[in-house]
C-alpha cells in the first residue's frame, strides 16, 4: 500500500510540475546569499500564500483575467510565442513571482531587471487603435494587480484556511512593494480596493486577441497526462473571478468546479507539500522551518546549510516527508 501511495504521489508531482518546467529554474543560486531575508521576509503573508498549492490555481487565473485588457493582451498576441511554447509564459511568470517573493535582495533586483529588459521592445497598437507599451505604469499595474488579486482569490477559495481581513490587506500591501519596483501605478493597498479596481477598470473590453488567448488557455496543446492535471485547475480558477470580468471574458463556472477544485488542490498539497522555494528561502534566511509543511527534498547544498554551526539553533529537517 505504501508503494502504491508513493507512486500516486510521484504521478501527481510529475504531471503538475511539468506545467512549470519550460524555462529557467527559480532561486538556483539563492544559497549564495545566506542570511538575506529578501524583500518581504519569513514573517510575511506572501510567503504563506504563494507557497501553498492553491497558487497553481492563482497563476492560471491571472493569465485568464489579464486577457480582459485589450492593450495588455495585444502585447501578448503580438510579441509572445505562447502558441509555440504553450506554458513558457506561465513558467516565466512563476519564476518572476518566486524570485521577487522568496529571493534574496540581489535575486529580486535581477528578476525586476530581467522583466524590464524583456518588456522594452513590447510596444505597438491594439485592435482599438490605442498605443501600448509594456513599460507603461498602467499596463504594468494591470499585470501586477491581477497577479496579486489572483493569488489572493485562489488562496481564499482553496487554501488551507481563509486569511483574515488584516492578513489579506497585508498580502496586498506586501505585493504592492514588488509592483512599485516596476513603476506600476496605481497599486491598491487593501484587498477590497484591489478587487474593486480590477472589476471596475474602465480600460477593459473584449477583443479578438482576448478570444484567441482564452481559447488557448481553455484547451492548450498539452500531452493528455498533463492536460488531466491542468483542466481542473483551470475550472477551479473560473468561479474565483469577479462576475463583471467573467462576463466580459465570456466564462461561466462549470458545475461542481469549486468542489472539484478543492479536492484537486488538497491532493496537490498532500503530494507536493508547500513550495520548495519557500523552504529554500527559510533555510537561506536562517528562519525556523515549520514542521510538516514540506514534502520535496532540498538540494544537497541546502541540507548542508541547515546543519547547525557553533551556537546556532538546530532547525528541524522536514524535507522529503
Amino acid at each position: 500500500m505504501s508503494n502504491l501511495i508513493g507512486c500516486l504521489k510521484d504521478s501527481v508531482v510529475a504531471s503538475t510540475s511539468s506545467l512549470f518546467s519550460h524555462g529557467p529554474t527559480a532561486l538556483e543560486h539563492t544559497l549564495d546569499h545566506l542570511g538575506d531575508p529578501g524583500l518581504l521576509g519569513p514573517d510575511s503573508v506572501s510567503w504563506r500564500v504563494i507557497g501553498d498549492a492553491a497558487a497553481f490555481v492563482g497563476g492560471i487565473r491571472a493569465l485568464v483575467v489579464q486577457t480582459a485588457h485589450p492593450e495588455v493582451v495585444a502585447g501578448v498576441e503580438d510579441h509572445s510565442r505562447y502558441r509555440d511554447d504553450p506554458f513558457g509564459r506561465l513558467n516565466r511568470t512563476s519564476v518572476y513571482v518566486t524570485e521577487t517573493t522568496y529571493g534574496s535582495i540581489a535575486e529580486v533586483e535581477a528578476a525586476v531587471a530581467a522583466v524590464r529588459t524583456a518588456h522594452r521592445p513590447v510596444r505597438g497598437r491594439s485592435e482599438r487603435d490605442r498605443p501600448y507599451s509594456a513599460g507603461q505604469p498602467e499596463m504594468a499595474a494591470w499585470v501586477h494587480n491581477v497577479l496579486t488579486d489572483s493569488f489572493l482569490a485562489a488562496y481564499q477559495a482553496y487554501g488551507p484556511h481563509r486569511l483574515t481581513t488584516t492578513e489579506a490587506d497585508r498580502f496586498v500591501s506586501e505585493q504592492a512593494r514588488i509592483g512599485a519596483l516596476l513603476d506600476a501605478s496605481p497599486l491598491p493597498e487593501t484587498a477590497d480596493e484591489l478587487s474593486h479596481w480590477i472589476a471596475q477598470n474602465p480600460a477593459l473590453a473584449g477583443s479578438e486577441a482576448q478570444a484567441n488567448a482564452l481559447r488557448f488557455l481553455q484547451d492548450p496543446p498539452l500531452p493528455i497526462g498533463v492536460k488531466l492535471g491542468y483542466r481542473p485547475l483551470f475550472n477551479a480558477a473560473v468561479p474565483t473571478i469577479q462576475p463583471a470580468v467573467r462576463d466580459l471574458i465570456g466564462l461561466q463556472p462549470a458545475r461542481g468546479s469549486e468542489q472539484f477544485g478543492q479536492a484537486t488542490v488538497r491532493a496537490l498539497r498532500w503530494a507536493l507539500g508547500s513550495s520548495p522555494s519557500w523552504h529554500l528561502a527559510l533555510v537561506r534566511s536562517a528562519a525556523p522551518v515549520p514542521p510538516g509543511l514540506f514534502r520535496q527534498p532540498l538540494p544537497d547544498r541546502a541540507e548542508t546549510s541547515r546543519r547547525p554551526t557553533a551556537g546556532a539553533e538546530h532547525v528541524r529537517n522536514d524535507a522529503g516527508r
